[in-house]
């Protein structure tokens, strides 16, 4: 599966940079294959529009920002978060053509992210109580690309066979390869969820993170799927510990993910510094990015294409998704044509 390819996956909403990237300047970013420039408007809310200025093709994402509107570095055009061309210092007070304007993108603010949609959407951002919840401390992780398909880190997230491998430095239990069966499994509308109960291996570590001590020990887990590209882990550990972690991959082109990454806990800054929760989860992170980053990344849709075992129900389920949404959706479009694409009122 090629991403650039499935029109219907433009879709879906996807997290595309922290917010906190956008307070200086304008910035770029790739987005299945569509150049992108995202700014702060007039009210410091998150603008997304195509990054080529539709005068001479020069990248907005090099401008300035004035009065909220992205300001063109070739000639001065500025343009509105609605793609409105609300400037020419050439026309000297004229009426600016309504054709002078650029693709504008539905584009909002969330989990601290900037979030982008370039077409209609399907299905709403998911939503995570617990990043509402006030005993929940957020801490933002890991925004970096990754060399592999969103589809193959999201089927590794609720893969329970390769933990006491790929994980054995960090909290895997290579002696027992026989993961157990998930206490629940159940699709949704728009993914699936799942939970289970998985030995691990508490490090010393992890012993001061979890405030555990140190040694075998299980934890709770439930993993939730949000088509296309995006999971959280919920794992609860026996102290009452609960560690939520939110993965996307972005997809960037055919080859490349941006992984945003943060997670919520139920403790406090005093009891686990933010930084020594990284350090850990970076470990973990690095592991499965040096296996994923050497799997193909035309990911077969087609269960017949690749061999399965029992523990890959959850990415046979996704692939199963995936096909049938491209199925029953074809290559209809949404309805709006190129030039159209303006954020919701």
């Amino acid at each position: 599966m090629l991403v650039t390819q499935q029109p219907l996956l433009k879709r879906f909403w996807y997290p595309v940079m922290p917010m906190t990237e956008l307070t200086a300047r304008p910035q770029s970013f790739q987005l299945l294959g569509e150049p992108l420039v995202l700014w702060l408007d007039g009210p410091g809310k998150p603008a997304a529009a195509r990054d080529r200025c539709c005068h001479r093709s020069a990248k907005l994402s090099n401008g300035d920002i004035i009065n909220g509107a992205i300001r063109c570095p070739y000639h001065g055009w500025s343009f509105n978060a609605k793609g409105t061309c609300v400037n020419v210092p050439q026309l000297a007070g004229n009426t600016i053509p309504p054709s002078y304007r650029i693709d504008a993108y539905r584009c909002q603010e969330r989990y601290r992210y900037v979030w982008v949609c370039l077409d209609d959407p399907l299905t709403d951002i998911p939503h995570i109580p617990e990043a509402d919840n006030p005993q929940f401390r957020q801490i933002p992780e890991f925004y970096e690309p990754w060399r592999c398909a969103g589809l193959r880190l999201m089927e590794n997230s609720f893969d329970n066979a390769h933990p006491h491998f790929v994980h054995a430095k960090t909290f895997g239990v290579e002696q027992e390869p026989v993961p157990p069966q998930p206490d629940t499994f159940e699709e949704t509308e728009w993914g699936l969820r799942m939970r289970y109960v998985l030995p691990v291996f508490n490090s010393e570590v992890q012993k001061r993170n979890l405030q555990m001590e140190a040694g075998r020990t299980v934890r709770i887990s439930e993993g939730v799927w949000f088509l296309p590209f995006i999971r959280t882990l919920k794992i609860t550990y026996p102290n009452g510990l609960i560690h939520l972690i939110f993965t996307a991959a972005t997809p960037i082109d055919d080859r490349s993910s941006q992984i945003v990454q943060f997670c919520l806990r139920n403790d406090t800054e005093a009891a686990v510094t933010a930084e020594s929760v990284i350090a850990f989860d970076r470990a973990v992170t690095l592991e499965d990015r040096a296996i994923l980053e050497g799997t193909d990344y035309d990911v077969p849709l087609s269960i017949s294409d690749e061999q399965h075992m029992a523990t890959d129900k959850p990415g046979i389920v996704m692939r199963r998704k995936l096909a049938a949404l491209f199925k029953a959706n074809g290559k209809k479009s949404s309805g709006i044509e190129p030039g159209m694409k303006t954020v919701s009122e």
